[in-house]
């Protein structure tokens, strides 16, 4: 963990009292967990559907909650919070209290080009930051905010996982991805977004990348299409085979690769 995220954690403490994370998510600080997940809006009761896997409920709230993901003996802390990224920061960094091994973002991304389908399985290769959220993370807030500043993942590590999903029988493909502050007004700026370069487009990854360079440990974001602005397919009102397509992936691809990348030693 690096010192800029110790701060963070000490500078909340000052202001609050107990385990921050057990209080908010019911995670343990004794335990190590083989993973964290970090989810906007995605409950693993509610897209998990195959019997091998065992949720376990540890906290719930009206917009966040903590739950035990388990599988063949992998422990994953899953972390589900509002959408945002200022709700992933806020409930992540209470998570830099916990002992983990891996981290990972999973949820849904918009495509603003014909070349990424509904159901797609990607994750970013960059992300063009469209959010004010994440420059909180420096030292001292700038005087003037640069836009569409491009937040770059571990390109070795995004390798290393695009091989094992391939070798699990996925493609997981990468694009540039830009992060908005707000679904319903991103539709009438489209134009001055695909403009940036970015093919597709959510809400919280490079604010997920920019914080999780302070974990330093590996971190991936896994995403699947859930719409696309430049087909005509759309994000509510989805046919039911583009529907059933989306929920595949959401149910199946996205848990089977969130145990695989925790279980790699």
């Amino acid at each position: 963990m690096k010192e800029r995220l110790i701060q963070i954690l000490e500078n909340m403490k000052k202001y609050n009292s107990g385990y921050m994370s057990r209080e908010i998510f019911g995670f343990e600080p004794e335990t190590e967990y083989d993973a964290l997940v970090v989810a906007p809006g995605w409950k693993p009761d509610k897209i998990i559907k195959d019997e091998g896997y065992t949720v376990t409920p540890l906290a719930q709230h009206s917009y966040f909650s903590g739950f035990l993901a388990e599988r063949d003996g992998v422990r994953v802390a899953w972390a589900q919070t509002a959408s945002g990224a200022c709700n992933l920061i806020d409930h992540l960094i209470v998570c830099a209290e916990l002992r983990f091994r891996r981290l990972i973002f999973v949820g849904a991304v918009g495509s603003l080009v014909p070349g990424f389908d509904v159901g797609d399985f990607c994750t970013p290769e960059v992300c063009i930051s469209g959010v004010y959220a994440d420059k909180y993370l420096r030292d001292r807030l700038p005087e003037r905010i640069m836009p569409f500043e491009q937040v770059y993942p571990n390109a070795e590590y995004i390798r290393e996982i695009t091989a094992l999903a391939q070798k699990s029988g996925y493609e997981l493909r990468m694009g540039k991805v830009f992060c908005t502050d707000s679904i319903a007004l991103e539709y009438s700026h489209l134009d001055e977004i695909r403009a940036t370069g970015a093919e597709l487009i959510e809400m919280e990854t490079s604010a997920f990348y920019t914080l999780a360079e302070l974990f330093e440990v590996p971190s991936i974001a896994l995403l699947v299409v859930s719409d696309n602005s430049a087909t005509g397919a759309p994000l509510l009102g989805r046919s039911e085979a583009l529907d059933n397509k989306y929920k595949r992936v959401r149910s199946t691809v996205i848990p089977d690769m969130i145990f695989r990348i925790a279980a790699l030693k």
